[in-house]
């Protein structure tokens, strides 16, 4: 990604300016939308077929309604979320629920996680911020981060989840949390988000904040490229 983009990018998330890749030390990634490919389409469709009703405005791409957001901001555990989905979805099992919330999460290409090692290796702290469930969390999420025979934790210096914070991104607690839990300076962090919300709620605690597309010019790869 060419230098004139990153700073579009900056600026449309009210990052504070000037943006130089050269000041930054640490990089704060999003899971959804930015490492992990999302397909909220899939996941709506799967829970339809199962029995629940009106998944479609339940399952948010960037904010939950009830219970997804109880799960996600760890006020309902996962058995109290599973039994809430079973009410309207009689005879679906755990195994089946998860399968279809799951849908939500298409794929992490190789080629990101070979990134990450690569950013480390030339010196940036790394760290998640995300808005996530522990059904997603300790099932795909732990199983597609291993595909180099790595877990999660061999990619990032630490992992701030909604889930475990009880309370989700744009809210600036989280964000505040983690750079004081990790001792970050936020002038010289980066936050890599797919959510406008979440860039202005990362740039208004000082952060710099980009927000991450889908395409080659503006995903997870091109941005990350400034870096090496």
């Amino acid at each position: 990604m060419e230098d004139n983009s990153a700073t579009t990018q900056a600026a449309k998330t009210d990052a504070p300016a000037p943006f130089n890749p050269a000041a930054i030390d640490n990089i704060i990634f999003d899971l959804g939308g930015v490492v992990i490919d999302l397909c909220r389409e899939k996941a709506v469709e799967a829970l339809t077929a199962l029995g629940l009703a009106d998944a479609d405005r339940l399952l948010g791409l960037y904010r939950q309604e009830e219970p997804f957001l109880g799960i996600e901001t760890g006020r309902l555990t996962v058995g109290e979320f599973f039994d809430i989905i079973r009410r309207e979805c009689p005879g679906a099992d755990d195994a089946q629920i998860t399968e279809a919330f799951c849908q939500f999460l298409i794929d992490i290409p190789v080629e990101r996680l070979e990134r990450l090692r690569e950013l480390r290796m030339k010196g940036y702290r790394l760290f998640v911020l995300s808005n996530t469930n522990p059904v997603m969390y300790n099932s795909w999420i732990t199983d597609r981060f291993r595909q180099e025979g790595l877990s999660i934790n061999d990619y990032f210096d630490g992992i701030v989840a909604s889930f475990q914070e009880l309370c989700c991104k744009p809210d600036p607690l989280i964000f505040m949390r983690l750079v004081a839990r990790y001792g970050l300076d936020p002038s010289r962090t980066l936050m890599l988000d797919d959510s406008e919300a979440n860039c202005r709620a990362a740039a208004g605690i000082g952060l710099h904040a980009i927000r991450v597309g889908s395409t080659p010019a503006d995903d997870m790869m091109a941005i990350t490229r400034l870096f090496l």
